[in-house]
Formats: structure tokens, sequence, C-alpha cells
């Protein structure tokens, strides 16, 4: 069963840019690697599923939810690590994580704790005083504390070093061969 499924998706910039035709198919349980060079369209695909843009043509669904019309509730299914994570600077990381929890009606911790000390981060200073690698821990954490469905991820381990993206590989893969029944 396709879970995710883009049908001719357009987003016309002008001058050639944009993306023009896009179609694929993600099944359930299925990574799926989206790949290309700078400029080839992969956030703008990725911003249509999320539901932050809407098509000029075409179609993008998630678990049959079309992404713009329904993106409060696609949105309330993913896991999404954007390409250049946006935080509030002013906040702790622990005040960013409640956030998010509270956001995400979270009632348990335990995969927080789980996923810090997975990433050995200490979530206490404000986001403004940490280095790219340790905000982008912390988009980690913040994308996968609520057992994500699904997982739409931009360019994740970017600013990671080879250790914790051997961490974050190894978490991927363990979250794919639990296949969540929904």
């Amino acid at each position: 069963m396709s879970v995710i499924r883009i049908e001719n998706l357009v987003r016309d910039y002008g001058g050639g840019k944009g993306i023009f035709y896009v179609s694929f198919h993600v099944n359930q349980g299925e990574a799926f690697g989206f790949l290309g060079p700078n400029g080839a369209g992969k956030t703008t695909t990725i911003r249509h599923l999320m539901g932050f843009l809407k098509p000029k043509s075409g179609q993008c669904t998630i678990d049959g939810l079309d992404c713009w019309n329904e993106r409060d509730k696609v949105q309330a299914r993913l896991g999404y690590i954007p390409g250049e994570i946006s935080f509030f600077d002013d906040m702790s990381g622990t005040e960013f994580l409640k956030f998010i929890s509270e956001y995400r009606k979270i009632g348990t911790q335990s995969r927080k704790e789980e996923l810090l000390e997975r990433f050995e981060l200490d979530p206490k200073s404000k986001i403004k005083k940490r280095s790219k690698g340790m905000k982008q821990k912390l988009g980690i954490v913040a994308a996968f504390i609520h057992n994500p469905d699904i997982l739409i991820l931009d360019e994740p381990t970017s600013g990671l070093d080879p250790l914790m993206q051997n961490r974050f590989i190894d978490l991927v893969v363990e979250e794919k061969n639990m296949v969540r029944r929904y």
C-alpha cells in the first residue's frame, strides 16, 4: 500500500525553475531516498508533502490525506527534519522540547530521554549558543519524540560528526524495522 503518493506535481517558479511532473510512491515500511543535485527540487517537493506549499498542479497525499487541504492531519502523523532547521533561539533545548511535546500533546517523556541519551545531548543551554551539530541533534530528537508513523527527512545528518551520523542511521533502521501498523 502506498503511504506517500505524488502524482504529476508541478511548482513553476518561472525561468525553468521549479519541479515539473514529479511522480513517485512510497510504500508502508519502505525507506525511500530522494537524491539529486542542489536546486533539483528535493526540498520543494518535501515542502509540498508537508503542506507548506500548494501545488500548481498535481497531487500529494500521505496515507490518503491531501497534503495541502488536510495538512494539519498530515503533519500530526509525521516526524520532520528540515534541511535548514529554524529554532526559537532564546529558548533552551529543554524549553524547545517542552514546547514540541505540548504541541504534539505527548504525555510520556520516555522517548525524549532515550533520544537525548542516544545522541549525547544535554538540552539545558540556550539554542543560540549551540553548534550546528548540536542544533541538528535537537532537531532529530524533536522529529522522533512522538514516535511518528512517517518520517520526512531533508538532509538529516547535516552538521553531525561521523559517530552521530552512524547513530542516526541506526535509529532510522530501527524505525524502519518497527513498521508501525496504523
